[in-house]
């Protein structure tokens, strides 16, 4: 059985650091994506102060439809191009907002979320599996560090897919 442990490091690089180390140790030699999403988002959402929602957003036909996640409920379906998931999706590339009331074109699936990160899944043969969307009650909540981080963590999880 796997068991979290707390985090030791005392600046955002080395949680992130963890956190990877964690995450390789959760999913190690389970094959199945949606056991390895839910464990996923469970790891992250109960280690990473200051976050209302974490999950998974599925490639679906030409829309993204939520996956294992952590929070309120969110919503199902996310056209690609449309929101701050669907950015991510058709541009294949990270996604920081610093105040997602400012961003002309989020989605508001939870009120309470003021920040958002969002990082492409995207395959080895360059195919697109979804995105990893990260919610915060805070403004700024994310940056620079997040990124690198937050997309190390989803190359964690895309190896589980090799």
């Amino acid at each position: 059985m796997f068991e979290a442990a707390p985090m030791t490091a005392t600046d955002k690089p080395g949680v992130y650091a963890e956190l990877a180390q964690q995450a390789r140790g959760l999913m190690h030699g389970e094959p199945n994506l949606v056991a390895n999403a839910a464990n996923f988002a469970a790891l992250v959402y109960h280690a990473l102060p200051g976050l209302n929602w974490c999950g998974f957003y599925f490639l679906d036909g030409g829309e993204l439809v939520v996956g294992p996640f952590q929070g309120k409920p969110a919503c199902i379906r996310i056209a690609l191009g449309r929101g701050v998931c669907g950015i991510a999706a058709a541009t294949r590339a990270t996604q920081v907002v610093a105040d997602v009331a400012a961003h002309p074109n989020h989605i508001y699936c939870d009120g309470a979320a003021r920040s958002e990160i969002v990082v492409p899944l995207v395959r080895g043969d360059g195919g697109l599996l979804g995105v990893w969307d990260v919610d915060s009650p805070h403004l700024g909540r994310f940056d620079e560090v997040d990124r690198v981080g937050m997309e190390a963590l989803c190359a964690e999880f895309m190896q589980t897919l090799a």
